[in-house]
């Protein structure tokens, strides 16, 4: 009887270390916590409400948000690599039809590839080639 393996599952799942809040959004409440504070004991108080709160708010919505059953961040760093180089591929038309006609006649068409036929290696032939393999190259047929 073959052993039998424990697969692993919920292997995405983050780890919980205060109730239900994960590592990841421990760390990211965290920063944003001590960025407030910073901000709350730098600018004037209706500065920080204008800056301090949205900044907040951004912070819970990476820390908890999840799209399509990832994490925030993995979704703004898609939008952003898609902003970059978008898949959409537009076809710039600088030839009308009847030219691009003409060019086709004009291009030579790709030589047909001609099949060469070689014999068929017998089984004297096959055993050699066996022995040069298992040998490692040291064994050399007689030509």
């Amino acid at each position: 009887m073959p052993d039998q393996f424990v697969v692993p599952q919920f292997i995405d799942a983050e780890d919980r270390i205060f109730g239900p809040i994960t590592a990841r959004q421990f760390i990211i409440l965290m920063v944003v916590f001590l960025v407030d504070f910073i901000l709350f004991r730098l600018l004037s108080f209706v500065t920080f409400l204008l800056i301090g709160i949205p900044f907040l708010a951004l912070g819970g919505v990476v820390a908890f948000v999840r799209i399509n059953g990832a994490p925030f961040h993995y979704f703004f760093l898609n939008l952003i690599q898609t902003f970059k180089k978008p898949r959409l591929r537009v076809w710039s038309r600088e030839y009308s039809d009847a030219e691009l006609k003409e060019l086709m006649k004009i291009l030579p068409l790709a030589p047909s590839t001609q099949f060469i036929r070689k014999e068929f290696a017998g089984t004297s032939r096959l055993q050699e080639l066996t022995l040069v393999v298992n040998t490692g190259g040291v064994y050399t047929p007689e030509e």
